[in-house]
């Protein structure tokens, strides 16, 4: 049985396209640390794109437990097994496999404090990893562990110590090159840069993953931190440095990334950028027909409502497909659309009645007077019960008889509506 599920393992890995050294390496019989070193092989495969390698990961980490939970301590207190160990616990191995490994060997107190914060690390504590790891320089320890524990390091202190966790990553990025340390370093890079609001940082390394991960099954990830720092560095990174970014993507993705761009900065309020992104997503737009996509149309006119001419974006709503929006778009069509029909309204027509009466003709009470009680005067005219706050009625009184007042008034009130629902969408 054993032989015939490392033939199924070889068979995987040589379907995959692995090598045949990286085949037989999966098929078991091997010591730890050569097969979490064709682990990182098949990990780096993925980070460069190649999502076939997909399976014949997880079948490594399967074989790699089992060696693990079957080896003895001897075996894996052998230096270069033990930080294997320790590699293949961050490359997505089982956290209870490593301590119940770690607790039957003897090992000095650096090596057992490293293997405390990986785990704490892994298991969801932070701070005692921290404490754990505070003194191990990733630049001292071989390079295979080094990057690791330099993209660990940095992760633990990224909220706190911005500063310190992109040195960490550059350190992980130093020692492990092409690897899947590096995509996950620069990932992070581009979220602490956009989030500092540091544009050189983040355009250096968003252009480098770009160019040389953009295929990774954790692009996605990428995305969301790319789009997030474009919105959040809008000033002082410029539309011409996003588009540079951008034009070396694909026609595909560079619509997703420029559909996501719009509708976030449209959400924020950032007109221009909410326009430029929505007019290079209908450019980028995919398929043999080339048709107008409706959530670029949807941003645009949510970035023009208040600029441009209220028939321009009138135009733009009604070629919009109802039926290709999301529930969250849709409702920002709406939003679009009661704005739009505000402003087109017809201004109310003043009331004749409420015209002031001719000089010299006695008013009519505003209120009646209680029954019972002796009604003051003052020159034969009765004099009506003074109102509570007369200035704010007055000024509210004033502002409903001016149509253009009230008329801006209430826009007003409807884009105070769409910014509510804006905010709500976004998150």
């Amino acid at each position: 049985m054993r032989l015939a599920a490392a033939v199924g393992v070889v068979g995987l890995a040589l379907v995959a396209g692995l090598p045949p050294a990286i085949a037989h390496a999966a098929g078991g019989g091997l010591q730890p640390f050569q097969m979490v070193r064709s682990l990182q092989l098949v990990q780096d495969r993925i980070a460069s794109g190649d999502h076939a390698a997909l399976p014949m990961q997880r079948k490594l980490l399967e074989m790699i437990d089992a060696k693990l939970r079957q080896g003895d301590s001897e075996e894996l207190g052998e230096p270069r097994n033990f930080r294997a160990m320790l590699v293949y616990a961050m490359s997505g191995g089982n956290p209870t496999t490593i301590e119940a490994a770690m607790a039957r060997l003897d090992i000095d107190s650096e090596n057992r404090g490293i293997g405390a914060g990986i785990l704490n690390y892994l298991t969801g504590r932070p701070k005692e990893a921290q404490t754990a790891l505070a003194a191990v320089d990733p630049m001292l320890a071989p390079p295979e562990l080094g990057a690791f524990l330099a993209l660990v390091k940095g992760s633990l202190i990224a909220l706190e110590q911005p500063r310190s966790a992109l040195t960490l990553f550059d350190q992980a990025r130093l020692l492990g090159p092409g690897t899947l340390v590096e995509e996950a370093a620069l990932r992070r890079i581009v979220d602490i840069c956009g989030t500092m609001g540091d544009a050189a940082c983040f355009v250096a390394a968003s252009s480098q993953y770009v160019r040389n991960y953009l295929r990774s099954p954790y692009a996605s990830q990428f995305a969301d931190s790319f789009v997030s720092g474009i919105v959040a560095l809008n000033a002082p990174l410029g539309l011409d440095r996003i588009e540079k970014i951008v034009a070396m993507m694909d026609a595909e993705q560079q619509q997703v990334i420029y559909l996501r761009v719009a509708r976030r900065a449209a959400i924020d309020g950032l007109t221009e950028l909410s326009a430029f992104a929505s007019e290079k997503a209908k450019r980028k737009a995919i398929g043999p027909r080339q048709e107008e996509d409706p959530r670029a149309l949807l941003y645009s006119s949510l970035a023009s409502v208040t600029s441009d001419s209220i028939e321009e974006v009138q135009a733009k709503i009604d070629r919009i497909d109802r039926s290709k929006l999301s529930d969250s778009d849709r409702r920002l069509l709406d939003a679009v659309r009661a704005v739009a029909a505000e402003v087109t309204a017809e201004p109310p027509v003043p009331n004749p009645s409420a015209a002031a009466s001719p000089a010299g003709e006695a008013a009519k009470p505003a209120v009646a007077p209680v029954a019972g009680a002796d009604p003051a005067r003052a020159g034969g005219v009765l004099v009506a019960a003074p109102r509570e706050s007369p200035v704010i009625e007055t000024a509210k009184a004033d502002e409903t008889t001016d149509p253009a007042t009230a008329l801006v008034a209430e826009t007003r009130k409807k884009l105070d509506a769409i910014d509510k629902l804006l905010g709500e969408a976004a998150k």
